[in-house]
């Protein structure tokens, strides 16, 4: 039509509304700019809140770990000690009773039955220095009191440990309460040490503790001799 002009824009493809390669690189560029400006702060920001929600969990699951190590080492070394005390009952209750008295400060026949918890205790692996420095012949037992109650106290059964004692105790006298049967009671004492003292300093800078459970377990039985 006269008079009518039509103009095409070209961007550089050759064709016209479509742009050229340099064009889509510099529009690339500038969003890839934009994202990266909306998204480093973010991502920084995530980071650093990551790691200290990281460093407050740490030292409590740290805790929580040794806890469950700790409390699991006690229940297994109750078990064996409540093993052995009913081994050492057993022992006990076949036993005579000739040589039971007052008199007798480290009766025969009680021998076995402190071998018996001793070898038990051994085997499951709670006397560490069993065979070395904790062995047969044990010290004599404190003089017995009246109740007819002997206490076996040997040393030198923990490596790490020198200082801990294992303690048997036998009680040849006990009574029914209705008072229509005699037995025997053993009772078996050995320290279990917590290892908590190793990661509480953790919680608390500086804290510093032994904490040592002395973990008892006894066993009944009728004397058939």
């Amino acid at each position: 039509m006269p008079g009518l002009q039509i103009t095409h824009r070209y961007f550089g493809s050759g064709e016209p509304g479509v742009p050229g390669p340099e064009q889509q690189d510099a529009n690339h560029r500038a969003r890839l700019a934009t994202a990266v400006r909306f998204f480093v702060p973010l991502l920084k920001n995530n980071q650093g809140s990551a790691l200290l929600e990281f460093a407050i969990v740490l030292p409590l699951l740290v805790v929580f770990v040794v806890g469950i190590y700790d409390f699991s080492g006690a229940f297994n070394q109750k078990q064996k000690i409540a093993q052995a005390a009913q081994e050492g009952a057993i022992v006990a209750g076949a036993q005579p009773m000739s040589d039971i008295e007052s008199a007798n400060a480290n009766p025969d026949s009680l021998q076995p039955v402190v071998m018996a918890i001793f070898n038990s205790l051994a085997a499951s692996g709670v006397l560490a220095n069993a065979g070395a420095s904790c062995q047969p012949p044990f010290p004599a037992p404190t003089p017995p009191p009246p109740a007819l109650t002997w206490t076996y106290t040997i040393p030198g059964c923990s490596s790490a440990n020198p200082g801990d004692n294992l303690v048997i105790t036998i009680n040849r006298g006990w009574v029914h309460n209705t008072g229509g049967a005699s037995g025997t009671v053993v009772k078996v004492t050995n320290p279990y040490h917590w290892q908590f003292n190793s990661v509480i300093q953790v919680l608390i800078s500086g804290a510093s503790y032994a904490a040592i459970t002395q973990l008892t377990e006894s066993a009944t039985v009728q004397n058939q001799m």
